[in-house]
């Protein structure tokens, strides 16, 4: 294993992480009122709606499934009786579908942006620049599906799974290794992947932290009444 794999694959991440967390908390005691998500609802409205629903959807099932596929250990896949080759086919059948429907909701977002003069005008460098980046990271997904295709027996798929778990578990050493001869897509992927965990904090991506999970549970607001 090169030094230059361990870096990217056992101590990059770290550092992203790192970033990612403090950048988040500085930003957020420093810097409030950049805390938004900077809507252009106001500027047009037609095609924000078109993009965002797709989006939105796309990529929070996306997330979901990365976060699911590569934390949950292996023993549970072999208790449910589900095989690494029938786990990588459901992945790549799930992630390839909502994959696209993020693509589509993503590439409206950025005609949108890059077109409408008002909502090129209030768009930051950051905000273009971040639409590019998950662009980029979206296709690099789609593309390893066609990688994936060649072999079906779910071996890099387990490697991937072993990088990420042993992340988690503070084994970067042995991260680095088990990530080491997977398929350059992936590597890129990854790396990537990472890399957005660092403009995580800069960028308006921060309104995530904000999401509004009390709604479900809050009373509801007595508008008028039926007297």
């Amino acid at each position: 294993m090169s030094s230059f794999n361990m870096f990217l694959f056992g101590i990059y991440p770290y550092i992203a992480l790192t970033v990612f967390v403090l950048g988040s908390l500085v930003r957020y005691d420093r810097d409030q009122y950049t805390w938004k998500t900077g809507s252009s609802q106001l500027l047009e409205a037609k095609q924000l709606r078109q993009g965002s629903r797709p989006f939105h959807v796309g990529i929070i099932m996306v997330l979901m499934g990365h976060f699911v596929g590569l934390l949950t250990p292996h023993q549970v896949w072999d208790f449910l009786q589900i095989t690494a080759s029938m786990k990588q086919v459901f992945a790549m059948a799930m992630g390839g579908f909502f994959g696209v429907v993020c693509l589509y909701g993503l590439l409206i977002l950025i005609k949108r942006r890059l077109t409408n003069p008002r909502v090129r005008a209030t768009s930051s460098r950051m905000d273009i620049t971040l639409l590019f980046l998950i662009l980029a990271q979206l296709v690099l997904g789609l593309i390893s599906i066609f990688v994936s295709m060649g072999h079906l027996d779910g071996q890099e798929m387990l490697k991937l799974m072993s990088w990420a778990q042993n992340l988690v578990t503070f084994q970067g050493t042995e991260a680095a290794a088990s990530i080491a001869s997977v398929h350059i897509i992936f590597k890129l992927h990854v790396f990537l992947g990472m890399s957005l965990f660092i403009v995580f904090p800069f960028s308006r991506l921060v309104h995530v932290w904000s999401v509004p999970v009390k709604y479900f549970s809050r009373n509801y607001q007595v508008v008028r009444s039926r007297g």
